[in-house]
């Protein structure tokens, strides 16, 4: 594998493609760790589809819960953007038109999800008590929270669109490369379809709450296991020393 990516000059040299590689590797890690806290253990807990006064309530009770949720969203987009950029350069040696199209991908998808975000701003000022607020009623207020987590969440599902092609490019270069296991990259071309179905199927389909599950491990499970298994395979790669 290093043999290959030396030849086209591309990479100059084991150590740079180690450093390339473990610095994808943490990034990964890191988008791992703070997009399931920020999902699972903070808007699945507070936030009740179709319950404006629950929802409020919850966030109101701790708000600083929920502004960890957003400051974890924020750390993911951040090194979402850098490992662009990483697996830009490591799969350049493979196709560089397509390797460039495949981080340009992930860069929309992380600005529109970064746009998004702002609702959720939005919300903890709703929610923050100030006094110009004092001219909406309670009701009102939260009908208008629940309006921006709505935004959110669609703003959520254009840019997992974009990220959804990127990872069928992404895998088509990884089965491509000859140095990352090819498996990963099937994977990655299942998960990049199951993302694209799911986002369709919630923008479509009135019924979609009856197959939610389903179209949850149509993303949820080739999706993890993809994108894990790149991610142990780049810290390995990263961290280990050169076998001479």
């Amino acid at each position: 594998m290093e043999s290959q990516i030396r030849e086209t000059g591309k990479i100059e040299n084991y150590r740079s493609f180690r450093f390339l590689a473990l610095f994808a590797g943490i990034g990964y890690l890191i988008i791992f760790v703070s997009g399931i806290f920020a999902n699972f253990f903070v808007l699945e807990t507070m936030i009740f589809p179709g319950d404006a006064v629950a929802t409020a309530e919850n966030i109101l009770t701790d708000p600083g819960q929920f502004l960890t949720g957003i400051i974890s969203f924020v750390f993911m987009v951040v090194f979402d953007v850098l490992l662009a950029w990483a697996l830009y350069l490591l799969l350049k040696p493979v196709n560089e038109n397509l390797s460039l199209l495949s981080g340009w991908l992930r860069l929309v998808n992380g600005t529109i999800f970064s746009i998004a975000l702002f609702n959720l701003f939005d919300v903890s000022l709703l929610l923050s008590g100030e006094k110009y607020l004092e001219v909406f009623q309670p009701d009102q207020l939260y009908a208008q929270v629940m309006l921006k987590l709505e935004a959110f969440n669609s703003g959520w599902l254009i840019g997992l669109v974009f990220f959804g092609v990127h990872l069928l490019v992404l895998g088509y270069l990884i089965i491509k490369s000859g140095f990352v296991p090819r498996f990963i990259g099937y994977l990655l071309l299942v998960a990049g379809a199951g993302y694209l179905i799911d986002s369709f199927a919630q923008f479509t389909m009135a019924n979609y709450e009856d197959y939610a599950n389903v179209f949850m491990l149509i993303v949820v499970v080739p999706g993890v296991i993809g994108e894990l298994s790149l991610t142990i395979w780049l810290l390995i790669k990263g961290i280990r020393r050169r076998q001479e």
